[in-house]
Parts: C-alpha cells; structure tokens; sequence
C-alpha cells in the first residue's frame, strides 16, 4: 500500500468554473481516483480483517470468562473514544508515516463494535439449545465452534458490517499520515486546492458508495454464510 502520487490538477479559476460536481474532473484525474480506490479498499479490508481477528476471540473470551467481560468492554471503549488526529498523531512519532500506522489506529476503532457483537450473539443463544448440545454429549469446544459460534453469526457479521462502514469513513483521516488516507487524500487536497469542490466532492461520493458497496457485499456473505435464517425468515 503505496503513499497516493500527486497528479496535477486542473486549475479553479473562478466561482463559475468550480462547480460541485464535474465530470471533466472525474476524467481528467481517473488515475489518482482508481489510485485513491485500491489504497482505500486496501486499508479497509486489511484493518477489518485484523481487527476480527483480534476482536471475534475477545468477544468470545469475555463471553466465557465473566469477570473479563468488564475490562474487555471498557479498554475497546476506551480506545474507540480516543480523538482520531489525536491517535494518529501519538501513533506516528513511534511508528512512523506508514499504511502499517494507518491501520492500527483503524483496527483500534474497530474492535469495540465487533467484540460487542461477538459477545451479544453469544449471549442470545437460547439456553435450551445449550442443554440439548450438552445432552448429546458436545464439550466446550464443540458446544462453542459448532452450536453457539453458528448461531451468533448473524450478530458478528452485523458488527463487521457496521466496523467496515466506519472504517471507510475512517480512512480517510489517515491523510494526516503520510498521505495514506485514500479518497480522504483527495479531499484534503482539494481544500488545498482553492477549496476544488468537484474534487472534494467527487471523492466524499466514491468514499460513501464504496462504504455501500463493502456493506452489501457483507450482507450478501452474511445470507450465504446463514442458510438457515433465510429458511426461517421465508
């Protein structure tokens, strides 16, 4: 994930010629866009992807260890009411100006939704089903991998679907950091660039319907992945 290169820009030259929206615009910078999408699309889904590996076991320990249960909330709290500049900018005097900084400031936000989620649809497996898995001779492990963990799945891929959602949103302040901020790179330089609204909201745009298009591509996982809510829904 490479820092965005800078691609000259048309010049605004006045009111009448910096509409909000401009297709020459969207033509003559196509590369920095398509540039703009792969690093925001890569940050996104290498940030999600670590924070539910970190956050699904978490939520899992804290559903079986009780008295973590309060830690382990309050730290995911802790984190995700950090400022954003401000984690940022404590992260990269001792990481860096990396995608890597970037990232775990991300992941940090992220935890705290999909360690709820985890730990909600572990709670809301029905009692009865326990007993009866139990009755049929499952232990811990089986109990958990192949009952309770199935059944919270729709709550935990409701969770990745909100951290995914805020996380696009998110990247784009990564622009603080050596210019790792995706589309967010673009709008900032187009408040540099004599407030360049097509730029600035070309790119908002492209971030809002990638943050669509990763939530509907979760949701469609989330059915694939749950025959049987559908089944029950129909």
């Amino acid at each position: 994930m490479s820092s965005l290169q800078q691609v000259p820009l048309a010049a605004v030259t006045d009111a009448a010629g910096n509409p909000w929206f401009s297709w020459d615009y969207v033509q003559s910078n196509a590369s920095a866009l398509l540039a703009a999408l792969i690093q925001h699309v890569e940050l996104t889904a290498a940030s999600v992807l670590i924070a539910a590996v970190l956050a699904i076991p978490l939520g899992i320990l804290a559903y079986r260890v009780s008295w973590l249960t309060g830690p382990i909330l309050a730290l995911s709290s802790v984190l995700y009411t950090i400022p954003s500049l401000g984690l940022f900018a404590v992260l990269a005097p001792f990481l860096g100006l990396y995608a890597s900084t970037v990232v775990i400031g991300l992941v940090l936000y992220a935890l705290l939704v999909i360690v709820r989620n985890t730990l909600t649809g572990l709670s809301q497996v029905p009692v009865e089903i326990r007993d009866a898995a139990r009755g049929m001779g499952y232990g811990k492990l089986g109990l958990l991998t192949r009952i309770e963990l199935p059944l919270s799945l729709p709550s935990i891929m409701t969770g990745l679907r909100i951290a995914t959602v805020s996380t696009v949103a998110m990247v784009t302040v990564g622009s603080v950091v050596g210019g790792y901020g995706g589309f967010g790179e673009l709008i900032l330089e187009g408040f540099r660039n004599n407030f360049y609204k097509a730029q600035i909201m070309t790119a908002t745009i492209a971030t809002v319907l990638l943050a669509l298009v990763f939530d509907l591509v979760l949701a469609l996982l989330g059915r694939l992945a749950t025959p049987w809510s559908r089944r029950r829904s129909a």
